[in-house]
């Protein structure tokens, strides 16, 4: 049983198929081939991922389809966003003799389909590009929108493009086998998304959050559905995050990705990143009266009951990351800007001086 949700992001060619349901992974060959003419193609995982059942069954579903799949592993976690595991994978698509008719295939998590994408869109400057998220936070975030890229040391996601997808394929079944932490990580991204523009969801991840972490399929699919709704709706009128409306999809990213950053990318996943950082976005804004307390209160208890963290590790130097935050992408003239949500619903831009987050990264 299986959804098609059909995303507009950005004019007509963007748009793509979005399969979400189970048993998917052995349909991969026939659902690819719907998009792209069956050729060479590089199927691009992780050592984790490499050891499950579900490479074997991506492998014999495309070949069954009649494309050429060239096994291309990287490290797992972030370690796979590097610009040396970029080049390596340029130089695989070469050796695969993966042309201006093939495809890549990504089979693992965000940081799979963000490398994987990144090196599909730069690839004889663009071939077609089909994700295959296995873990929540992906199903959840980086497989919508066409971002792509890569780490630097100084900062994360500093090197990058849009390349929007020709399909994804969510597979639920793959869940089965993801650590409980890493199902937390991807509920971060729900929370997020609920804070955007549907905030009564956050008593219903509250209130399902037994059920959604013992990974339940129904309500995962919900939470997963939720997320998509929602990154669409930012996505689709601002594809090139030009206009800002894309931007609010970075609400509690500002301090994630120092937090994730100072921690040396691997020690805190994302979603617990992005928890916090919410927490300290949600603070600020009812500091300043854009929210009240009620929503800080709601938050934080959805997050709580999802097992997710919404303080900063008193081990961390707030001084440390607020340093972080001035590499961040919305940084304009040496001004912090941070997404900041509304009392009555959504989320704008705004400057925020060093002296104000720092007293939030406090707490």
């Amino acid at each position: 049983m299986s959804v098609r949700l059909r995303l507009r992001l950005g004019a007509a060619p963007s748009a793509h198929d979005y399969v979400l349901g189970e048993g998917l992974v052995g349909e991969l060959g026939d659902l690819v081939a719907e998009v792209v003419d069956p050729g060479p193609c590089a199927l691009v995982t992780d050592d984790a991922v490499a050891q499950t059942e579900w490479l074997e069954q991506a492998t014999d579903a495309l070949a069954g389809a009649g494309f050429e799949p060239e096994l291309m592993t990287v490290p797992s976690g972030e370690a796979a966003k590097s610009v040396a595991e970029a080049e390596r994978l340029w130089s695989r698509l070469a050796e695969a003799g993966v042309d201006r008719a093939g495809v890549v295939v990504s089979l693992g998590g965000g940081a799979v389909s963000d490398l994987a994408g990144f090196c599909a869109s730069t690839w004889l400057r663009g071939v077609a590009f089909v994700p295959v998220p296995t873990t929540l936070l992906a199903m959840a975030d980086s497989a919508v929108g066409g971002k792509t890229g890569v780490n630097l040391s100084v900062g994360k996601n500093l090197v990058g493009s849009f390349h929007m997808p020709s399909l994804v394929v969510a597979d639920l079944a793959t869940l089965a086998t993801l650590p409980e932490r890493q199902v937390r990580s991807g509920l971060a991204e729900v929370a997020k998304c609920a804070v955007l523009a549907e905030r009564d969801r956050l008593g219903w991840l509250r209130e399902e959050a037994p059920r959604l972490l013992r990974g339940q399929t129904a309500q995962l699919a919900e939470a997963v559905a939720l997320a998509v709704r929602v990154k669409e709706r930012h996505v689709r009128d601002d594809p090139h995050d030009r206009a800002g409306v894309r931007a609010l999809l970075n609400l509690g990213h500002t301090t994630a990705h120092a937090l994730e950053t100072e921690t040396g990318f691997g020690d805190v996943t994302h979603g617990e990143a992005v928890a916090v950082g919410l927490v300290v976005a949600v603070r600020i804004a009812r500091a300043r009266g854009l929210c009240g307390a009620g929503l800080e209160a709601e938050l934080v208890a959805a997050l709580t009951a999802l097992g997710l963290p919404t303080e900063v590790d008193r081990r961390l130097a707030p001084e440390a990351l607020l340093g972080r935050t001035r590499l961040d992408k919305k940084r304009e003239r040496g001004r912090t800007r941070m997404v900041l949500p509304l009392g009555d619903g959504g989320a704008e831009l705004f400057d925020v001086p060093d002296e104000e987050l720092l007293g939030a990264l406090r707490g």
